[in-house]
């Protein structure tokens, strides 16, 4: 399963997910360590918040994707593209991979002020 981790500067566990141009995608088998990531940076016109649907996109056939905040608009894009999207408040994203791919649930995420303000934006957006 392939699994897509949202980051800042490919070290930390993004916010707004939907905004988010640096991507470690791992792609995980059974029974197999975990393996290495790959590093994937979007253009600005690749980010889902402005991607087209209709487009192929470099984040389609991932399985989950992770988070740690998402508006509507994005779980509805990735839901489309048939991923799940999981937020959390874990900050490494290697943590937060090996507790999804053990099974064990992620720690919630943190509350974040400014997710109201993008979900009322998610509200009149177009996206």
């Amino acid at each position: 399963m392939k699994i897509a981790i949202a980051t800042k500067d490919f070290a930390t566990v993004a916010g707004h997910a939907g905004q988010a141009r640096q991507w470690l995608i791992y792609d995980c088998q059974p029974g197999q360590p975990l393996p290495g990531p790959t590093r994937l940076s979007l253009e600005k016109e690749q980010v889902i918040h402005y991607a087209d649907d209709a487009q192929p996109h470099p984040l389609d056939g991932m399985g989950v994707v992770i988070a740690a905040s998402a508006g509507d608009g994005f779980l509805r894009h990735m839901a489309k593209r048939g991923a799940q999207v999981l937020l959390t408040g874990e900050t490494d994203p290697g943590r937060a991979l090996a507790k999804v791919v053990a099974g064990e649930v992620l720690p919630d995420p943190r509350f974040n002020p400014t997710k109201l303000l993008c979900k009322l934006k998610d509200l009149f957006s177009p996206h």
